[in-house]
């Protein structure tokens, strides 16, 4: 366990607590106490993004679940005794608790308590910037918190009801509270399924350019925002924090050929993920289905990243099943990986078939990976011969914009042209009217 001190005028004091179970696979002893810690961080992590004061942390080993309070009675007791000699006045779990779990623990220790989910969707709920994202985390949140109603307003029991003969006990505010967030709910659904339309048509106009879509995904404070910037030159807010940007971004990219791609930046994963939030955010997830190409972006100088990139693929298998899976099941036959914080490693791991070493903040690796997913997108292209007029200068141009032209010949009757390019590309220009 660790403690520091804060200014009590200051933020809020808050504790953090890793009830810890040793995961399979991982042996008692050296890798099992890493494991733990590089957990605790992360939990600190997402709580001091908050803007609250981490004045104590602890790792408490879990032997078994107790249903009332998750952690053991001495656990409990040693836990009780920490907050009130640091003050503490929010305690996050990093683990779910049940709604009894919770309300008992606040009984214990005599502050807020809050769990892993109820945290991830606090932060959110700070970062959401749209129309879209604010409504994805409404629904998240107001689904989490229906599980979450106990009976707490006792004095309110009898809020109202009927008379005479007909007369009951009444409807009770918990009854209230639950109808309201339930009317709530079905409106936000309604809601997001005009943003899904909407995104849908989006889609079919970018068809219409069209332009092969790139989708950035990894877990979150891998680097996607700052290798977002580092390839267009936008000015996306990135920082070193978790959940530094939540709302899908697009820009334009021109690669190595000439040839335009839109690069998509998507929210942050991370272990656990509440289910809510998958559900919620499964709109801007779409995104991700309808990339052409999918750049995994992983922090590889992090203590954990195979295990985070396991937890990015589960999310996305997750998007890949189910009759209205928005994901189609060869969704990793699109993935390059993008080995990110290369500059933090003494000796950065070899590029492959499919990945690439980079670092987003010192642009080192940028030039091969423009070069991979130039070669990615051109995969699915052909290459067809045309015959243009000389004056045929329109078409010449949507040639070059539209494509890789190979070879050129100009002769005194025609201009004769090998290029490459997509297959929806050669159905338009098949159809174009002629000069």
């Amino acid at each position: 366990m660790s403690a520091a001190t804060t200014d009590p005028a200051g933020p809020t004091p808050a504790a953090v607590i890793l009830p810890w179970e040793r995961p399979h696979g991982i042996p008692d002893g050296r890798g099992a106490t890493r494991a733990a810690e590089a957990r605790l961080a992360e939990a600190v992590g997402l709580a001091a993004s908050i803007g609250v004061a981490i004045v104590h942390t602890g790792i408490f080993p879990l032997r078994a679940r107790r249903p009332s309070t998750l952690l053991g009675e001495g656990q409990v007791e040693a836990a009780r005794a920490a907050m009130a000699e640091h003050g503490v006045q929010v305690v996050v779990v990093d683990a779910a608790l049940s709604p009894v779990q919770q309300r008992n623990l606040e009984r214990a220790w005599g502050c807020k308590v809050i769990d892993r989910t109820g945290l991830i969707l606090e932060i959110f709920g700070e970062r959401a910037r749209t129309r879209e994202g604010s409504l994805q985390v409404e629904l998240a949140h107001l689904s989490y918190q229906r599980t979450r109603l106990v009976r707490s307003w006792t004095h309110l029991e009898r809020q109202r009801g009927g008379f005479g003969f007909l007369g009951g006990p009444g409807e009770s505010q918990i009854e209230i509270d639950r109808r309201l967030i339930d009317e709530r709910i079905v409106k936000l659904k309604k809601e997001l399924e005009q943003v899904r339309r909407t995104r849908g048509l989006h889609r079919k106009q970018r068809g219409k350019v069209p332009y092969p879509i790139v989708a950035l995904v990894g877990y979150t404070n891998a680097g996607k925002s700052t290798l977002f910037n580092a390839l267009t030159g936008a000015g996306v807010y990135a920082q070193d924090q978790l959940f530094a940007t939540l709302d899908p971004t697009m820009r334009a990219i021109r690669l190595p050929s000439g040839r335009t791609v839109i690069l998509s930046d998507t929210v942050g994963f991370i272990s656990e993920l509440p289910t809510q939030l998958v559900e919620a955010f499964r709109a801007t997830l779409e995104e991700v289905a309808a990339a052409d190409v999918i750049l995994h972006v992983r922090d590889i100088a992090h203590p954990d990243s195979a295990a985070q990139r396991a937890d990015v693929v589960g999310v996305l298998n997750d998007l890949a099943s189910g009759e209205d899976a928005p994901l189609d099941e060869d969704w990793e036959a699109r993935v390059i990986e993008v080995l990110n914080k290369t500059d933090l490693l003494e000796e950065p791991p070899p590029a492959t078939a499919s990945s690439v070493p980079v670092s987003a903040l010192t642009g080192e690796g940028l030039e091969p990976l423009r070069t991979m997913l130039d070669e990615r997108v051109a995969a699915g292209y052909v290459t067809e011969a045309f015959t243009l007029e000389p004056g045929d200068g329109a078409g010449l141009a949507w040639l070059y914009q539209h494509g890789e032209v190979i070879e050129r010949n100009d002769g005194e009757d025609a201009i004769r042209l090998s290029v490459r390019l997509s297959p929806t590309d050669l159905a338009r220009f098949a159809q174009r009217g002629p000069a």
